[in-house]
């Protein structure tokens, strides 16, 4: 995969465990929970569920393959598709699903609220899990939901998903929109409680409302560089500057269809033509941008995103080598590995 010297795989390997690596975004609560996160058929089943804390040979995250990464904090999406009428009472159940797994491995995992407790739980050999809400369909237009899930741990929210919804359009349904009123009052109450304002996802005009309104950093947890594929999803040089300029960070998802143009969601063909090469290509082009300080790491897996190389979450010491091998220094890889996205964990999480 890269021609590393003796000495080079010695610095690779010494910086992924002396670092506090974070994955901003996952969706493996969707393989856990019991009823079914989408409408499938007998020909095309839903795979076996899982849970947190057996390895299995189904999906891309489970703790002994988080310990296997060296992954040491992880935020894993409550995602509510839209068929659900009831849409938060989808998202209790998904927090239940999620609190009672927990419970289940005490000595293995932590639920974390803030920076002090990621601290705590890495220094006690845990895992440190926080819980985020991936598109704002759950709120059902109400702020006091907002106000509750802050209440049972989550500490994040993906504004929108693809589609429009209460609070602005998608990247997926963008007619030009800006924020709708309640949109704009999320973000602010957001800002007073001490949550992450996530702009993954987001159509651009509600990015940029979202940029002039919050007092606070934000991120983008699952997102990558327009300039180098063309997917609605990513960002353009523009909205990196100003995210960097904001002070937050962009994290580079594994999605295989935001890294290379022509590469479809269930194509396990095309799939196979995206190399880390064309990830650390996106990591490159962030870091001629805005530099080191503001880009990380959001694989997205067990969302239908990975390709070979990084496949699952036991191939996260690839990023390091891979960085490594393209010149980054010891601290600059840290950064990216963690780092940027603890210093606004730091700034934001009350």
């Amino acid at each position: 995969m890269f021609n590393l010297s003796k000495e080079q795989a010695e610095r690779a390997r010494r910086i992924h465990e002396s670092s506090l690596v974070v994955d901003t975004h996952n969706d493996t609560i969707l393989h856990i929970i019991k009823t079914p996160p989408f409408i499938t058929s007998v020909s095309n089943p839903l795979p076996p569920r899982r849970t947190l804390g057996e390895r299995s040979e189904h999906g891309q995250i489970d703790i002994p393959r988080i310990r296997e990464g060296g992954v040491k904090c992880l935020l894993f999406a409550m995602y509510v598709d839209p068929q659900y009428t009831a849409r938060l009472r989808r998202l209790v159940q998904m927090m239940d699903a999620f609190h009672s797994e927990l419970a289940r491995y005490p000595e293995q995992v932590s639920l974390v609220t803030s920076y002090r407790e990621i601290m705590k739980a890495v220094k006690d050999g845990k895992i440190a899990v926080m819980i985020t809400i991936e598109g704002g369909e759950p709120l059902e237009g109400s702020v006091e939901a907002l106000r509750a899930m802050y209440r049972l741990g989550a500490r994040s929210l993906t504004l929108t998903h693809f589609p429009r919804n209460e609070l602005g359009d998608g990247s997926g349904a963008d007619s030009g929109s800006h924020l709708t009123e309640f949109g704009k009052h999320v973000v602010q109450e957001m800002n007073r409680l001490g949550m992450i304002v996530d702009i993954s996802h987001l159509n651009q005009t509600g990015f940029w409302d979202v940029l002039e309104l919050t007092k606070d950093p934000v991120l983008a947890t699952h997102s990558n560089c327009k300039a180098l594929c063309s997917h609605h999803r990513n960002l353009t040089d523009d909205q990196i500057k100003a995210l960097a300029e904001k002070g937050g960070v962009m994290n580079l998802s594994f999605c295989a269809g935001f890294i290379k143009d022509g590469i479809g969601f269930g194509d396990p063909e095309a799939v196979k033509k995206v190399t880390i090469h064309d990830w650390l290509d996106h990591l490159d082009h962030a870091v001629e941008l805005v530099g080191t300080n503001h880009v990380g790491i959001g694989s997205d897996l067990d969302g239908g995103c990975g390709f070979p190389d990084l496949h699952d979450v036991t191939k996260f010491p690839h990023l390091t080598e891979g960085m490594v091998a393209r010149g980054y220094s010891d601290s600059d890889i840290k950064k990216v590995l963690g780092a940027n996205n603890l210093r606004v964990f730091k700034k934001v999480l009350s």
